[in-house]
């Protein structure tokens, strides 16, 4: 009996890889939305081995990915609320044309929102997972936290940034983690020790920001990672915190919120503010063992008052 010939590109690499447009069109998203989801959900694009047959067959270089993220991302219900941001944003721009400011006000007070908490629980399971990839989350925030309010970049951003980061460090402080600094060209490197795992990022240096001629620089594209990765360091500040003992989150009285664009990018008030705010003392959680008086046992009645003493000295330290 004659065996049925296979089809050219069903199997092999053939078959595990898909172009970035025959994605878009399994997905129905535009360019714009399937890069935010694929930032958020942590796919890339991927090399295949031999290009010819993972292209099937067709010349120039395409960016591929693999077949199984595709389907991966096809049961994430981000990709709904994605779709329902499309359509808000033509109800609006509707009722803006017709001039129906009554619809188009109901229309904004109801806008969808798109909630991440579900993608960083899958995305780090464990708390060590979240440890392991915090380097280039503090990295970017911190960078974020020096930033005034520029296009793409809203001042709302910058401000959750400069809060988070000066949470981590009072989390650093408390739990006498730090290991190394360092000061370069490009700015200061920490080091930090937290459950085994060593935290390295960077602070840059404050230098007063200018708008750039050019878009050499995606602020775009590095604000929907800033998007993840703050509510990514909100769960890791929020286990740091209830580990030592803290109340989260912190209250810090020294730190102004203000929305003056001078006040923002002059370096005096900036790094002030910085310090004062890592001065503030933490407030402790009451219900921590830790926190408990200790009682000395007295299992020796003969023992001298002076060697009582000494045990209660001993015992405060």
């Amino acid at each position: 009996m004659v065996s049925k010939r296979k089809k050219k590109y069903t199997t092999g690499e053939g078959a595990q890889f898909m172009t970035r447009k025959a994605a878009l069109k399994k997905l129905q998203l535009s360019l714009n939305d399937f890069r935010r989801i694929c930032i958020l959900k942590g796919i890339y694009p991927r090399e295949p081995r031999n290009r010819k047959r993972a292209q099937k067959g067709q010349s120039g270089i395409k960016t591929l990915y693999h077949v199984k993220d595709i389907q991966f991302l096809l049961h994430e219900p981000m990709i709904w609320r994605l779709r329902d941001y499309k359509i808000f944003n033509k109800k609006v721009g509707r009722a803006r044309a017709v001039k129906d400011f009554e619809s188009l006000k109901k229309y904004l007070n109801n806008h969808p929102t798109l909630k991440l908490d579900h993608i960083v629980k899958e995305r780090y399971p464990t708390f060590l997972d979240a440890l392991r990839d915090l380097d280039d989350c503090l990295t970017l925030c911190f960078l974020f936290s020096t930033f005034p309010s520029i296009p793409h970049v809203p001042r709302d951003q910058s401000a959750l940034c400069q809060r988070l980061t000066i949470e981590f460090l009072h989390a650093v402080i408390e739990a006498k983690a730090l290991r190394k600094v360092f000061i370069s060209i490009k700015g200061y490197y920490y080091q930090a020790e937290i459950k085994g795992e060593t935290i390295t990022w960077i602070v840059p240096h404050h230098f007063a920001f200018e708008p750039q001629s050019k878009a050499e620089v995606d602020f775009k594209l590095m604000s929907t990672f800033v998007e993840f990765y703050s509510i990514m360091l909100g769960f890791v500040n929020f286990r740091l915190y209830h580990q030592l003992n803290l109340y989260y989150p912190p209250k810090f009285t020294n730190l102004s919120q203000t929305d003056s664009e001078k006040e923002i990018v002059d370096e005096g008030i900036f790094v002030s503010e910085r310090v004062a705010a890592l001065n503030f003392p933490l407030s402790k959680s009451t219900n921590s063992a830790i926190e408990d008086e200790v009682e000395i046992d007295n299992f020796n009645t003969e023992d001298s008052p002076e060697k009582i003493e000494e045990a209660r000295i001993e015992a405060e330290k």
